[in-house]
């Protein structure tokens, strides 16, 4: 790239922004992302951009890539290789830098016609909004799928709607025996609403067959997804030569019903509303509790903002509770990365056989 003269094309910028985030997320070291958006000045936000181009050429590092975010309308600086020892946020230091330099070149009132935002991966999730986990300019490659792709994943939405519609139809007398059963044997509702995570942290709240007494405490479950996110198995294994087991498996908040529901994944029946209506898919990543997601490693994070969740997915026809965390997540990530509605298909087929023999189920 000619530094004042070319900057690179829209594609080149979004792969380039993809290759960095793949790299901060093995390295740690964070960049920023910034902004500068003319898309609001009626038809003249290409000449606007490009005015600013060489000033920004000229106030940035040789290391530092400029490119379209969107063509003649927002352009995209990505600052590499930055610290934050300083009290003062870098996002904050970055975007003073590029204000000065555009007003000290096209004035006040020409500055004043771009609108800058600035974004730094990894996220800092403490300062996050409650109700998000993701920043969704810095995961463009998600959304610019090619047209190919598009009428797959409306067939996959067909999909969902098609077959979670005949499945709550189908089963409707086994979802009443169940609900009878939870009633008799324990006091509370029948369904159990938790708050997880879709695609790009939006929250949700998954429905699951209640399996626990009334009024747990979370402790246990928290305490069990630190050790499992870590590679702890379960110590307390009867026979230690058997494979190590990665679930509560004598959970003393389970009722004797749930007990059975769980292990027979009946107790995620009631998720095939959450499919009908969008929040879920038949085939994808399980939903994390926001609690889980706080704790996850850089690179887990990307099986919540790349796939929308589902019932079943590579993972539980793998082995279930007898796969380590870092291994179901590369297999989340596999499937995110090879995604097919072939492959969905397989999956498919192949649950059925994983919930009857119970395999890894607790």
């Amino acid at each position: 790239m000619v530094r004042g003269d070319v900057v690179m094309a829209e594609d080149v910028f979004h792969s380039m922004l993809t290759l960095e985030r793949r790299r901060a997320e093995r390295s740690r070291q964070p960049f920023v992302l910034a902004l500068l958006d003319a898309t609001q000045e009626n038809g003249s936000s290409g000449r606007i951009l490009y005015e600013a181009i060489d000033i920004l050429a000229g106030s940035t590092r040789e290391t530092d890539l400029i490119g379209w975010y969107l063509k003649g309308g927002i352009l995209g600086i990505i600052f590499t290789e930055i610290t934050e020892d300083g009290k003062t946020p870098v996002t904050e230091i970055l975007r003073t830098k590029v204000v000065t330099a555009l007003r000290k070149h096209l004035g006040r009132e020409g500055a004043g016609r771009i609108a800058i935002s600035v974004h730094l991966f990894p996220q800092n999730w403490d300062q996050e909004p409650a109700n998000t986990v993701a920043d969704s300019k810095l995961y463009s490659d998600l959304h610019r799928q090619v047209p190919v792709k598009r009428a797959s994943l409306a067939l996959k939405r067909a999909i969902d709607i098609l077959g979670s519609t005949a499945f709550l139809l189908l089963t409707a007398p086994i979802f009443a025996t169940i609900a009878l059963a939870i009633k008799l044997t324990s006091r509370g509702p029948v369904l159990f609403r938790q708050e997880r995570l879709g695609q790009f942290g939006a929250r949700f709240k998954c429905l699951k067959f209640r399996t626990m007494y009334m009024n747990c405490d979370a402790k246990i479950h928290q305490d069990y997804i630190q050790q499992f996110i870590v590679g702890k198995e379960d110590n307390a294994r009867p026979n230690p030569s058997e494979p190590p087991v990665y679930k509560i498996t004598n959970d003393p908040r389970v009722t004797a019903v749930g007990r059975f529901l769980r292990k027979t994944s009946l107790d995620e029946f009631p998720q095939f509303w959450n499919v009908l209506i969008g929040e879920m898919s038949l085939v994808g990543p399980r939903p994390p509790v926001p609690y889980e997601y706080e704790i996850y490693d850089i690179w887990h994070r990307r099986r919540v903002l790349e796939a929308k969740p589902g019932i079943t997915g590579l993972w539980q026809v793998s082995g279930r509770s007898r796969i380590r965390f870092d291994d179901m997540v590369r297999l989340d990530l596999r499937y995110c990365k090879s995604w097919s509605l072939w492959l969905d298909l397989k999956i498919l087929v192949a649950t059925p056989k994983a919930v009857f023999t119970g395999e890894g189920a607790y």
